[in-house]
């Protein structure tokens, strides 16, 4: 323990098993007190069992506390907060990493699994920025932090995943929850940024219940599923840790990978192109010749996440 996080107070949401079991174990490692939120749920969101998190914050002794209640409520959210603040006197991150997973084709799916993906994966993260970030930034303005007010402490860090970028078959809500982290990450980096908060969207690659559910419907799947299996959820802790610490107080507002010993940074959406008529207006027909013409070399396929990545990792 080099004490990189001494003094802050985190908060991580999904934090008993996996991907955050890891992130709070490294927290706790480097100095952090950890509020353990996890309502011990099934990847598909049924049922619950408050002795999850009560055994992980257990494990990981004093210094963390455990949520065993879900998040997925402004109420909970709030109170999840004034947790924090009563137990260890401050919220400095938040890490957004509680999710679950009902996939289904969009037109097979069930309405009722989309609200739910959407409800757990989505709106209980907004839930708790909206409730965390009113006390971040009196803490900042109060000049919490080693350095008082300019000092960079604040973090939250939403986990996200490559299928709300590329996409894939049958992941709809759960897709469509990940690009929202990601848009809820960009805006919360712009409106954070004078309270000395960075936000940012970190996409694993690691073994977690997420790639156990997976279901392999070809060699291609198959060959993913086996090479995710073989990378340990301890190297995306070591990545939220850097950002959460002084090395990264720069780094806001990105959207970054990590599998094993490799570190991705994603390439945001901007124009690629730009056509236009100075003098006319477009026509149905010019519109038709642009796409083929103009447009069409620069279009993004439709490779899904699990082909694009279907390498072998470093680890």
């Amino acid at each position: 323990m080099s004490g990189l996080l001494a003094g802050r107070v985190a908060i991580v949401t999904g934090g008993a098993r996996g991907i955050g079991r890891a992130i709070a174990e490294g927290f706790v490692r480097e100095g952090a007190k950890v509020i353990v939120a996890d309502s011990g749920t099934s990847i598909g969101g049924d049922g619950a069992d408050p002795a999850v998190a009560e055994a992980a914050a257990k494990a990981l002794g004093a210094a963390a506390a455990a949520w065993p209640e879900s998040v997925a409520s402004p109420g909970a959210a709030k109170a999840l907060v004034d947790l924090a603040l009563r137990r260890f006197g401050g919220v400095d991150i938040v890490v957004n990493n509680a999710a679950i997973i009902r996939d289904a084709l969009v037109f097979k799916g069930e309405p009722r699994d989309w609200d739910a993906v959407i409800h757990t994966n989505l709106n209980a993260a907004y839930y708790l920025v909206n409730a965390a970030t009113p006390a971040m930034r009196e803490q900042h303005k109060q000049g919490r932090g080693p350095a008082g007010a300019g000092y960079s402490w604040g973090r939250i860090v939403n986990i996200g995943s490559t299928a709300g970028f590329y996409g894939n078959y049958g992941q709809a809500a759960y897709a469509a929850a990940k690009a929202g982290l990601f848009a809820l990450a960009r805006i919360a980096a712009m409106e954070m940024a004078r309270s000395a908060t960075t936000a940012n969207f970190v996409i694993p690659f690691a073994h977690t219940r997420v790639t156990d559910s997976i279901k392999p419907a070809n060699e291609a799947q198959a060959s993913y599923k086996a090479r995710a299996m073989r990378v340990e959820a301890r190297y995306v802790a070591d990545l939220v840790t850097a950002l959460c610490a002084d090395a990264g107080r720069t780094v806001t507002g990105q959207a970054l990978g990590v599998r094993g010993r490799e570190i991705f940074l994603f390439a945001q959406p901007r124009p690629a192109v730009r056509l236009a008529l100075e003098k006319s207006e477009w026509s149905i027909a010019r519109l038709g010749e642009a796409f083929g013409r103009e447009l069409a070399p620069l279009m993004t396929d439709l490779a899904t996440d699990l082909e694009h990545f279907n390498t072998e990792p470093l680890v």
